[in-house]
């Protein structure tokens, strides 16, 4: 289960402290020019040490492609490539090779495999995504061909969110804060409460809203298949990751049906809807307005402060964790969300494609 996707698949591959994270895209149409440079932004925008809110971890992230690419435009074949791992502080871990960490990895991993990496938590660490941020940054490129963009945002981080929805805000400011929220004045609370949550030794955790514009209506299964049950998939597949909805979610279930409801109209020769509670899916469907969702992080397991656990063989013992780590992921995670996004819709349109060839 190392493979996402139908046709457009992505099999990623590597360990934190591993030699190289690394994956290979299969199903990318040929003829496709990959902008370099947007999809070095897009690791950038991922990468650790980015800002004072995340991790001091300095990796360059810098993408080799080994395959699939010539001349600069997709062949059709496998597209291979690795990002280098350059900064590892193994050493950082040895306390913890005999220690299961609270709401960690390494117990399941453990009781599943029989074996484990302790080093940044293995595979089971959030730099597996950097495999996903690339085959995002190519699936984007295809996908803007098509008109649809990709967009996510911090929504909320602890108690401080934004009130209303994505069409209340410019979202073209989300890049210009570290926190990556649109309101100026919500973005710097959040970093206030990163910061203090940092200095106490504490995580904290959120939630990042996705915006999907321009997806042509009839992507998406209706039993097995649906759409949000794609997206929910991908999102869920994401480190951290509580929980998912999308349209007015779990607001619905205070709705009457006659104020959910999203009601047709004729928009100058084009079917439309009123009003988008749905999030531009109904019956697994997409219905052809923006796609919206949200994505709940839970706080970060590690903890720079003294937490009660267990070792390998059962002993209660006390854990205060080294190394370096981020206070909240939803700065960092919000590439990710679009990555998994952009890798999802793209993947449903061209099984669209190929039924209708």
């Amino acid at each position: 289960m190392n493979t996402f996707g139908n046709i457009f698949r992505l099999t990623s591959f590597g360990e934190s402290h591993g030699a190289a994270i690394g994956g290979v895209i299969d199903g990318c149409p040929a003829g496709i020019t990959l902008d370099m440079d947007f999809i070095q932004h897009e690791m950038n925008r991922r990468k650790p040490g980015q800002s004072g809110l995340t991790t001091s971890r300095k990796e360059t992230d810098r993408v080799e492609f080994l395959s699939g690419v010539y001349e600069g435009k997709t062949t059709g074949t496998p597209i291979g490539f690795i990002v280098r791992n350059e900064n590892q502080h193994s050493g950082d871990y040895n306390n913890l090779k005999q220690v299961y960490r609270p709401s960690h990895a390494d117990y399941t991993w453990q009781m599943k495999y029989g074996i484990r990496d302790p080093r940044g938590g293995g595979r089971s660490s959030a730099r597996e995504t950097i495999a996903r941020c690339v085959a995002g940054a190519v699936a984007k490129l295809i996908l803007k061909e098509n008109n649809i963009q990709v967009q996510a945002y911090a929504s909320q981080i602890g108690h401080i969110r934004l009130k209303g929805s994505y069409k209340d805000y410019d979202l073209n400011k989300t890049e210009t804060n570290a926190v990556r929220c649109p309101d100026e004045q919500k973005a710097s609370e959040m970093e206030a409460l990163i910061k203090e949550i940092k200095m106490q030794g504490d995580s904290i955790g959120g939630v990042v809203t996705g915006v999907i514009t321009g997806v042509p209506p009839g992507l998406g299964e209706p039993v097995f298949g649906k759409l949000h049950a794609a997206l929910g998939c991908a999102m869920l597949s994401i480190n951290a990751v509580k929980g998912f909805d999308y349209g007015d979610g779990f607001d619905a279930s205070l709705s009457r049906g006659s104020e959910h409801n999203d009601e047709f109209f004729n928009d100058n020769g084009r079917i439309s809807t009123r009003t988008n509670h749905s999030g531009g899916i109904q019956g697994g469907i997409s219905n052809g307005q923006d796609i919206y969702f949200r994505v709940a992080f839970k706080p970060v397991a590690t903890l720079l402060r003294e937490q009660r656990t267990v070792d390998c063989d059962g002993r209660e013992i006390l854990l205060k964790a080294r190394g370096r780590h981020d206070s909240c992921v939803i700065p960092r995670a919000v590439p990710i969300v679009e990555a998994m996004a952009a890798i999802t819709i793209l993947d449903y349109l061209l099984q669209a494609e190929l039924r209708h060839r």
